[in-house]
């Protein structure tokens, strides 16, 4: 090919750029490597990478071609996020990268390969590099330098584009965010009311979404009955004090006045909204009976919602387990015998075999969010959950405190750690990275107040230090959740790199200090 075919080759290679669909940065890098390989004068390996600034000015790897992504070198002697250090925004033909890269992609790559590294920009900011691999013996002439510049540019702008795309994702969560937090916040109102605790409206909550995976609802359904399983008992705001705060049982008229909390909720929750809606259903149907005896309208078998036939058993089952000023809490084993029993009767034999199966999570459940302070010499003998789909931070016997409910909060941080790592490896957007991290949040806040309030009671010496610690994480968390806005694809690796290295070391050096507390 002379010069003069290879510059319209060039041109026609970097259009074809400009037409690639820029949704997945791993399948971009692929598509330019076919592309650069039908220019026979420039001789590429199968190698590639983009590294994107996050919010510190470190590069972070945000994709590759034919080299481990990020989290396979997390653990290697060199950082990856100091994969090139060269300061200069210019096109460079580097001979020294292969040779700072982390072990894992040294193997696979020729240790005397040359690379080209293109400066990405927005509005003329720098806002990361592409390292293209090439053949070590091949010299690129003025012609080539020029193209990739050009390639520079095109690159440039897929990589905004999909920043772009990504943020307006997590924006979309957020406005979604912003109308459940509404009726998540009227739920919670009845809660201030009432004699029973905010922990009630989590582990009801929980139970209800497991029994509702268990039975094999989509993600969608679950989602929405997670927002809006809080709203059960919303209509307790219009029950009069004297009767909602009483403490002790209630009279047959008190009990008819209470029974009216479903026909305030179903009124409060007037709407056309599919969000208001399912909340209406639950707080109206969820004392209905599958035999049509339950109240308000007796309803009976399918007529009755299913969110709210689930969340029926889930209220019923943690308000019999849980303890109240008028009675105290039923042995577990007496309260799920119960449920079981009333299966035709009092609930859905569909829902209550959703509910054996998920069981485990169940029991689980009760013990993350529970009311009472933490016993550092409490036993556990949950029932074994399955494995969690992936391991990429493994629970180890050695992360082990000596306090068992300790040990049970720190394994569901490592699995909500690991939902976070399936989400951003298997490439699933923005939009769900976003969702994991409130999930991680919400539950971060729950743990730390519960290892608190243990500290507290027993006098911890430490726990000045725990709770400054606490309190740094949780900030670490938020900030995490505002880079989502800059560049929600160096956020995302960003956050996991946090996770896995600060929940390990935190356990080790900070936590196992907590088996004092143990007689």
């Amino acid at each position: 090919m002379d010069k003069e075919q290879e510059i319209l080759a060039i041109s026609r290679l970097v259009f074809d750029l400009t037409r690639i669909d820029g949704g997945d940065l791993d399948d971009m890098l692929g598509r330019l490597h076919e592309l650069l390989c039908s220019l026979p004068g420039i001789r590429v390996l199968p190698h590639s990478l983009i590294l994107l600034y996050n919010s510190r000015g470190l590069l972070l790897q945000a994709a590759q071609f034919g080299l481990p992504p990020a989290w396979d070198c997390i653990d290697a002697e060199v950082s990856p996020y100091h994969l090139a250090s060269e300061d200069d925004d210019q096109v460079v033909l580097s001979r020294s990268v292969a040779a700072r890269l982390p072990l894992p992609m040294r193997q696979s790559i020729p240790a005397d390969a040359a690379c080209f590294m293109l400066p990405l920009r927005d509005n003329g900011r720098l806002i990361g590099k592409a390292l293209i691999f090439v053949d070590p013996g091949w010299q690129a002439d003025a012609i080539e330098f020029e193209f990739m510049g050009d390639l520079a540019q095109a690159l440039s702008v897929l990589v905004c584009r999909l920043i772009i795309n990504e943020t307006l994702r997590v924006r979309e969560v957020e406005l979604e965010d912003a109308r459940t937090d509404a009726i998540r916040r009227l739920g919670t109102a009845s809660e201030y009311r009432d004699n029973e605790t905010g922990m009630h409206i989590m582990r009801m909550t929980h139970i209800a979404t497991a029994i509702a995976k268990a039975m094999g609802l989509s993600a969608e359904e679950r989602e929405l009955l997670s927002i809006c399983a809080p709203m059960h008992d919303v209509g307790k705001i219009g029950i009069p004090d004297a009767i909602l705060l009483k403490p002790g049982r209630l009279s047959s008229d008190e009990y008819e006045v209470m029974k009216g909390h479903t026909g305030i909720g179903k009124r409060l929750l007037d709407g056309d909204d599919a969000l208001i809606q399912a909340a209406r259903d639950i707080a109206a149907s969820h004392h209905e009976h599958w035999d049509g005896g339950g109240y308000p309208e007796g309803l009976a078998g399918e007529d009755i919602p299913l969110l709210a036939r689930i969340c029926a058993v889930s209220d019923v089952f943690d308000a019999l387990t849980s303890r109240r000023p008028y009675k105290d809490p039923w042995p577990v084993d007496q309260a799920v015998a119960w449920v079981r029993e009333k299966s035709g009767s009092h609930f859905d034999p569909a829902v209550v075999a959703g509910f054996m199966q998920a069981l485990p999570e169940v029991m689980r459940i009760r013990e993350l969010y529970r009311d009472d302070i933490i016993d550092p010499n409490q036993v556990l003998d949950l029932p074994e959950l399955p494995p969690h789909q992936c391991e990429w931070v493994r629970w180890d016997d050695a992360l082990s405190v000596g306090i068992d409910v300790i040990d049970e909060h720190h394994r569901y941080l490592f699995d909500l750690t690991n939902d976070l790592y399936e989400v951003v490896s298997t490439k699933r957007g923005s939009r769900e990275v976003a969702r994991v991290m409130k999930a991680l949040d919400q539950y971060v806040q729950v743990h730390f107040r519960a290892e608190e309030r243990m500290m507290d009671h027993h006098g911890y010496h430490a726990l000045g230090r725990q709770r400054h610690q606490h309190g740094e994480f949780e900030a670490r968390l938020r900030e995490f959740y505002a880079e989502l806005h800059d560049n929600p694809l160096t956020a995302q690796f960003d956050v996991l790199v946090y996770l896995r290295t600060w929940l390990v070391r935190h356990i080790l050096h900070e936590d196992a200090r907590l088996r004092e507390l143990v007689n």
